[in-house]
C-alpha cells in the first residue's frame, strides 16, 4: 500500500490551514536537531517568571519568524512572549496561538515534549476556544510525530528517515480506559478534586504522568482516561494556559470523541479575557469527564 504524507493527507483541508500545519511540520524538524545543543537553562525567565532553556527561546524565535514570512498569519500568541504579535505585512487572516515547547522542564532528563499550536481562520485568537479552525501537536520523543484536526477528524504521523511525516493513524478515537495524570500536589487539593482522584484509584485507574501535557495528552488518544490540572490553593485559577494549551487540546480531544472542561464548563465555551489566563482542565473520554463532573459540581 502506498503511504501516505502529511502533505497529501492536508489536501482535503483548507488550503492555508494546510501551509501553516506543513509550516509547523518543517520547523519541528530543525526544534528535533536543536535538542543536541540547546537543552541547556539559561539565565532568563519567560513572562511567567519560569526558567527557560536555550531550545524555549529558539523555537519561539524559529516559528514565529516562520510564521511571519508565510504572509499567511496576521497575528501571533505565544506562550514565551508578553504580548500579542501583530504582522503587519501579512495578507493572510490568521491567527495562531503557540506554546513553542511544552514541557521544557523534562528535556534535561530526555522525556518527551511537544510544541502545540491552535489556527483561528479570522486573525482573533481571543475568540472562544469553538471557533478555533484547526489545532496540532508535535511529540519529539522515541519517534517525532504530529497529531492534527482542522474539524475532520484526528490523525496522526510519524517523521521517517526520509524527513517525511507518514500517516500512522487515521480517524483516532479515544478508547475509554483507565489511564490517569493528575498534576498539583496532593496536599493543595480543595475536598471536592481528592475525592475524584480518590474515585479514581478506587477504580484503579494507572498513574501516568510525566510533566509534559502534550505528551501525557498523546497517552491518552492511545489509551484512554483522564488528565487533570485543577485549580490548587496556590493557583486558585489552575497552572495551564487556557489559549496556548487548553483550547486546542480540547478540540482536539472533541474532535477524538472526547471532552475537556474546566470542571463544570466547556473549555471551548470560555470567553478569553487575557493572553496569559489560567484555567483549570480536566480532559479525557468521556466516561471519565462524566465522572468529573459528579464530583465537581
Amino acid at each position: 500500500m502506498n503511504k501516505i504524507t502529511l502533505e497529501k493527507h492536508l489536501k482535503s483541508a483548507d488550503s492555508d490551514i494546510s501551509k501553516l500545519i506543513l509550516l509547523l511540520a518543517k520547523n519541528s524538524i530543525k526544534i528535533n536537531k536543536a535538542f543536541e545543543s540547546q537543552y541547556n537553562y539559561t539565565s532568563s525567565k519567560n513572562c511567567y517568571g519560569e526558567q527557560q532553556i536555550a531550545l524555549d527561546k529558539f523555537a519561539d524565535s524559529l516559528l514565529i519568524k516562520e510564521f511571519e514570512k508565510s504572509r499567511l498569519v496576521k497575528t501571533v500568541a505565544s506562550e514565551e512572549q508578553n504580548e500579542l504579535i501583530e504582522i503587519m505585512k501579512a495578507k493572510g487572516e490568521f491567527g495562531v496561538t503557540l506554546d513553542p515547547l511544552d514541557g521544557s522542564s523534562c528535556v534535561n532528563s530526555n522525556l518527551a515534549v511537544g510544541t502545540i499550536m491552535g489556527l483561528f481562520d479570522e486573525g482573533n485568537v481571543m475568540e472562544k476556544g469553538s471557533r478555533m479552525d484547526a489545532a496540532c501537536y508535535v511529540i519529539y520523543g522515541p519517534l517525532t510525530s504530529l497529531v492534527y484536526t482542522a474539524k475532520n477528524g484526528v490523525h496522526e504521523f510519524i517523521l521517517n528517515s526520509k524527513k517525511e511525516f507518514v500517516l500512522k493513524r487515521e480517524n483516532i478515537k479515544i478508547p475509554e480506559g483507565k489511564i490517569y495524570s493528575p498534576g498539583g500536589l496532593r496536599k493543595e487539593f480543595f475536598p471536592k478534586h481528592l475525592k475524584l482522584i480518590e474515585a479514581l484509584e478506587e477504580k484503579e485507574f494507572k498513574v501516568r504522568f510525566s510533566g509534559s501535557f502534550a505528551a501525557d495528552f498523546n497517552q491518552l488518544l492511545y489509551y484512554g482516561g483522564i488528565f487533570s490540572y485543577p485549580a490548587v490553593k496556590s493557583a486558585p485559577q489552575g497552572k495551564l494556559r487556557l489559549l496556548f494549551e487548553a483550547n486546542p487540546m480540547t478540540l482536539i480531544m472533541k474532535e477524538a470523541g472526547g471532552e475537556g472542561i474546566n470542571g463544570t464548563e466547556n473549555i471551548l465555551e470560555l470567553k478569553p479575557e487575557a493572553l496569559n489566563q489560567r484555567t483549570p482542565l480536566y480532559i479525557g473520554n468521556k466516561k471519565s469527564i462524566e465522572l468529573v463532573k459528579k464530583y465537581l459540581r
